[in-house]
């Protein structure tokens, strides 16, 4: 039985990776930092539930007879499971060489790009074809609310039909490694890396379509890749071939027309339906009919951490859970979120050093535009996976330069403890309490204790 260890394995780019290799048949191992230090005790225990043998981040679990390390791209070479690795001359490989190995292994491959929303568009495609009976494997970046009573960690369907569904991350570049029969390109914009970096990595993936790409037609960045055979969806240029209009915000989700016929989505925001028609003009290349598509993902119950109400207590108050942490994410969430008429007090925590320095002006200028007067932004310190890194940054630069743009309730919390204080100080009855951040997977646990305790 080939051996393997995956380090970094609570994550949500290499949980479901190590669980389709367990059940494939290799014996699969796997650290992580958080398990060591007490934390992502679900995961934990899901990834045990899935056969995997979870070892300490320290070296001490690395051994000759593996045959590959596969690494997160959020470790360095300082890492001792690499270091061992490297000193016992066993191969260290990126998560995304495996994904492509996998992916490149299906006869009919969908990568889904994109600044935002490809985790949700990712997983409406796999919902569809999976609902209509084509056996699809989908390997995702979140959990897939449809999927929980299942066995492991709900983020991904393992299938060795003709279908593979990935999420196909730019932020490293890795992008430009797959060659999908189908890629969608939901939108670019600043995020990672400089912008010159990101319009060439995309333009690279589409280069490397053997099909059809789809392309939002509503950013222009992602309308102006070249290709040879381009697909396009809209929210407001009545030309695209995939065009939605007579969106309605209901209490319980969004509302549109497609084609003559109302179809309704169990989500917030009207970003979604522009998710909905990229993954209904990606599932119409299969075969599928575009009115199919769109009445089965009135079924889809979306990804955790995308929006996620997490509850409403009975002052009143609901809280959100959400994973946004680039700004037009950030943005994107909180306007979905400002069409409903209550108050707002987001906690945005930034996920690493790199984003707070390369973005953190944007997310300040995006909130300030975004929220109202009455609303209240709060930000703890920068989220450091490494506390030895000198990270050169604070959240207080975020969040004075949300003040400068004109946001009044702006306020830098340093520590998670002064955040809940505020919270339980200040929420109102019939707010929205959103709590916005990527990476930390402790934030889930965090908003439902507040719930709980407001």
């Amino acid at each position: 039985m080939t051996k393997i260890c995956f380090c970094g394995i609570s994550g949500n780019g290499m949980s479901p990776l190590a669980q389709i290799l367990s059940l494939k048949g290799y014996e699969v191992y796997g650290s992580d930092r958080s398990f060591d230090a007490g934390r992502d005790s679900k995961n934990k225990q899901a990834l045990l539930d899935m056969g995997i043998k979870l070892i300490p981040q320290d070296g001490s679990g690395i051994t000759a007879d593996m045959q590959t390390v596969y690494v997160s791209a959020a470790l360095d070479e300082n890492n001792p499971d690499i270091k061992a690795a490297r000193a016992l001359n066993i191969p260290v490989k990126k998560r995304s060489d495996l994904l492509a190995e996998l992916f490149h292994q299906y006869p009919f491959g969908i990568a889904v790009g994109g600044t935002s929303g490809k985790t949700t568009t990712t997983a409406m495609i796999g919902y569809i074809l999976d609902m209509l009976g084509q056996k699809p494997c989908l390997i995702n970046g979140g959990m897939l609310r449809n999927y929980e009573l299942l066995k492991g960690l709900p983020n991904f369907i393992y299938n060795q039909d003709k279908f593979c569904v990935i999420e196909a991350d730019e932020s490293d570049g890795s992008i430009c490694k797959y060659r999908p029969t189908v890629a969608l390109i939901n939108n670019i914009s600043h995020d990672h890396t400089s912008m010159e970096n990101l319009i060439s990595y995309f333009q690279t993936f589409a280069d490397n379509t053997k099909g059809a790409i789809v392309v939002n037609a509503d950013c222009k960045l992602s309308n102006d890749l070249k290709h040879d055979r381009k697909i396009t969806f809209s929210v407001k240029d009545p030309s695209a071939d995939f065009f939605a209009t007579d969106i309605k915000c209901l209490p319980e989700g969004v509302q549109y027309s497609f084609r003559g016929e109302n179809f309704r989505l169990h989500l917030f925001g009207a970003f979604n339906v522009s998710n909905a028609l990229a993954a209904i003009a990606v599932c119409s290349e299969t075969g599928i009919d575009p009115l199919t598509a769109a009445k089965t993902l009135e079924g889809f119950s979306g990804i955790k951490r995308r929006l996620e109400i997490v509850g409403t207590n009975s002052r009143g108050i609901t809280l959100i859970d959400d994973f946004a942490h680039n700004p037009s994410k950030i943005a994107s969430s909180l306007s979905a979120l400002k069409e409903y008429p209550r108050r707002l007090l987001v906690m945005y925590q930034s996920h690493s050093p790199f984003s707070a320095f390369n973005t953190g002006n944007e997310v300040a200028a995006e909130v300030a535009r975004v929220l109202g007067p009455d609303d209240i932004f709060i930000m703890p310190e920068v989220y450091m996976l490494d506390k030895n890194v000198d990270k050169g940054i604070t959240a207080e630069n975020i969040v004075n330069a949300a003040k400068k743009n004109g946001l009044k309730n702006a306020y830098f919390l340093d520590t998670r403890e002064n955040v809940h204080k505020f919270i339980l100080e200040n929420a109102k009855d019939g707010d929205c309490v959103v709590i916005m951040g990527a990476r930390d997977n402790s934030l889930p646990d965090f908003s439902r204790q507040l719930l709980k305790e407001l």
